[in-house]
């Protein structure tokens, strides 16, 4: 990690609290922002002594700023900033109500938006940095109709992540944009939704949120444009994008539950 200066929104917890430990483990400067200062501040204990805390609504532009020059007052510079503050909902789309796909639109897309155009003088000054924003399979793939805007809002992150990068790619070969695409993870993602839901924590198969943590320490580490946490994730999402017809795709598992006997 060569003691690189790594901001994390939404870092009081989850993927965000456990980045911060394995970034602080292997040798990083953390700087983790989120709204919750009690959470905050147990995971700023766990992500070393260096670390630093910064009580943020990323929601509000002006949080962003004030999490950027809390780092560079606190370090001198930004090297990596990771956009990973998000929310989940549960209702489809037949019950969308205009409050529901704005508040995904902006805890998911508006706060990384900000975030990006917080840092991104910065690394353009430097002609280098790293822009990481966390995504889902959601927003590849829409498995799950109860997360609808959830998975349009991670569809358009990704979109604005491709076009960050190419945009940036000729002038500033320097400045690397990543997507990062979990899929279910054992946090309390699910429990803290929009209108509530099931406990990430208790769905099958979920992956522990260490595993996702390392992957995206190792993006850190080692820069990619797109990275699945599961290995099996982009052979999924291949073969989606591939299908002929897909609603004939999207009426059998996983996307549809399998006939009861």
């Amino acid at each position: 990690m060569n003691q690189k200066v790594v901001v994390i929104t939404g870092g009081s917890a989850g993927i965000g609290a456990s980045l911060g430990e394995e970034v602080g483990r292997r040798g990083g400067q953390v700087v983790l922002a989120a709204r919750r200062e009690r959470e905050l501040e147990a995971a700023r204990a766990r992500a070393g002594a260096q670390a630093v805390a910064v009580v943020a609504d990323v929601t509000r532009r002006e949080d962003s700023q004030k999490i950027l020059d809390a780092a560079l007052a606190r370090f001198g510079r930004v090297d990596v900033w990771v956009n990973n503050a998000g929310r989940g909902i549960s209702r489809p789309v037949s019950q969308l109500t205009d409050e529901d796909l704005d508040d995904m639109m902006l805890v998911n897309v508006k706060s990384a938006l900000y975030g990006i155009q917080a840092v991104l003088p910065h690394f353009v000054e430097r002609k280098s940095g790293h822009i990481i924003n966390v995504s889902s399979m959601l927003g590849r793939v829409p498995f799950a109709p109860i997360r609808s805007a959830y998975s349009a809002a991670k569809h358009a992150l990704n979109s604005l992540t491709a076009n960050l990068r190419m945009e940036l790619r000729a002038e500033f070969p320097g400045i690397h944009v990543s997507c990062v695409l979990p899929g279910v993870v054992a946090t309390d993602f699910g429990k803290n939704a929009l209108h509530g839901g099931p406990d990430s924590r208790t769905l099958p198969q979920a992956q522990p949120v260490e595993e996702v943590a390392a992957v995206i320490a190792d993006l850190i580490e080692t820069p990619r444009a797109d990275v699945y946490t599961r290995p099996d994730a982009r052979r999924i999402v291949a073969a989606y994008y591939a299908a002929e017809d897909l609603g004939e795709l999207e009426s059998r598992p996983p996307f549809a539950a399998p006939p009861r006997p």
